[in-house]
């Protein structure tokens, strides 16, 4: 590895542990043992290493949602190509390669939570690859994208959802616990799951998560 990714690597496994998310056991991944230790830190950091929000070392109530959806009813990734759009950790590319995905594309902006993916889909066996890519915007050849919990931010919001009606895959879920941003309009309840939380992120120990449809 070179040295950049040689530090990602130290400090992603120095600063968490392997666990599974509560409500997808199947999976294991690198995630933070202390959350606002870990948040606190990074950004304490930001400006003298340039070290993102660690978005990546938290399973959250979105994803794991539409993770445990996914290998609840694998015919809908089973043989096609599916993108997990704002992966940070891996967690639906992950799913979607154990529920039988042809292929399973795990996409963020953050080179952190690339490596993460990688180690996580190593962990569970599955196979993932992982890019440090912003697809929003850009042409898909997916049959299926997956997103967990990206309606946090107006503008993210907006881009995405203009994006998603035009990306032209077959099926476009979003796994949302009732986020500020989520649209109003456009989107079909598919299901609904609790999802056990991190009190010190979410305000709450469960999460009521709709699976939607675009």
């Amino acid at each position: 590895m070179s040295e950049p990714l040689l530090e990602i690597d130290a400090f992603i496994r120095a600063n968490t542990r392997i666990a599974a998310p509560p409500l997808v056991p199947e999976v294991r991944m690198h995630l933070a043992d202390d959350a606002v230790a870990l948040w606190e830190m990074t950004e304490a950091t930001l400006e003298k290493i340039g070290l993102p929000p660690p978005f990546w070392a938290f399973a959250w109530a979105g994803g794991q949602a539409l993770a445990r959806y996914v290998l609840e009813h694998p015919e809908i990734v089973r043989g096609k190509r599916v993108w997990d759009v704002g992966a940070g950790g891996g967690l639906l590319a992950i799913a979607a390669s154990l529920a039988g995905a042809s292929e399973a594309h795990a996409f963020d902006i953050d080179p952190f939570a690339t490596h993460a993916a990688r180690l996580n889909a190593a962990l569970s066996g599955a196979a993932v690859q992982a890019w440090t890519r912003d697809v929003v915007g850009a042409p898909s050849d997916a049959d299926v994208i997956l997103v967990g919990d990206l309606c946090y931010e107006r503008d993210t919001a907006a881009r995405l959802i203009a994006w998603l009606q035009v990306a032209n895959a077959a099926e476009t879920l979003l796994g949302d616990p009732g986020r500020t941003y989520l649209p109003k309009s456009g989107l079909a309840r598919l299901a609904e799951y609790d999802v056990p939380t991190i009190r010190t992120i979410e305000d709450a120990d469960l999460k009521r998560t709709g699976i939607w449809r675009l």
